[in-house]
């Protein structure tokens, strides 16, 4: 975590809006106390605007597979040093089939030991989007087995958790209670 104490406290069911209930009634009932849904609660309007388009990107519409979308998000989360998304995807990213090695390999990048060449491009991808907002012709056909819709979704999936990532970050949005931190990421 970059902050030892929120700049926005997430609301309280006390502080909550008619308008604020209704965005958090549309996830499920064990995320709606999670923090980060609690801090945007404060635009109401923004969050149901984030939640649907947050959908999309963690649904099976999204042409990347689970997995390998989950590898996406976790570099992206890394890269912007955003502890609270980098916890809460170690635990998503299990659900969709990678292992605690490959979780651990995310943090080296494309140049660990072990990776597919698809893997090794989504990160490099994730690289590049995150640092130059751009990905080379290079990577783009190691990116050649996920397709133009493939490659569409990742560059959307990449940018989503780069805005998420830096919501988190300078609102100083705090671990939830089952999450664990990560000591790569806590630099308060």
């Amino acid at each position: 975590m970059r902050l030892p104490a929120p700049r926005i406290a997430p609301l309280t069911d006390a502080d909550l809006t008619p308008e604020a209930r209704a965005a958090l009634a549309a996830l499920p009932k064990f995320a709606r106390a999670f923090n980060i849904f609690r801090t945007q609660a404060h635009k109401p309007a923004a969050l149901s605007a984030f939640l649907a388009w947050g959908n999309y990107i963690l649904s099976p519409a999204n042409a990347l597979p689970a997995r390998e979308r989950e590898l996406a998000i976790l570099r992206t989360g890394y890269l912007c040093k955003a502890g609270y998304e980098w916890a809460q995807h170690c635990l998503i990213g299990q659900q969709a089939g990678l292992t605690g090695t490959e979780i651990a390999a995310i943090k080296v990048g494309a140049d660990a030991p072990g990776w597919s060449a698809l893997d090794a491009a989504i990160l490099r991808a994730c690289d590049e989007l995150v640092q130059g907002h751009f990905i080379t012709d290079p990577t783009w056909a190691a990116l050649a087995e996920l397709g133009d819709e493939g490659r569409i979704d990742l560059v959307y999936t990449v940018g989503q958790y780069t805005q998420v990532s830096m919501l988190l970050n300078s609102a100083g949005v705090q671990l939830d209670a089952m999450l664990t931190p990560d000591p790569d990421l806590d630099h308060r």
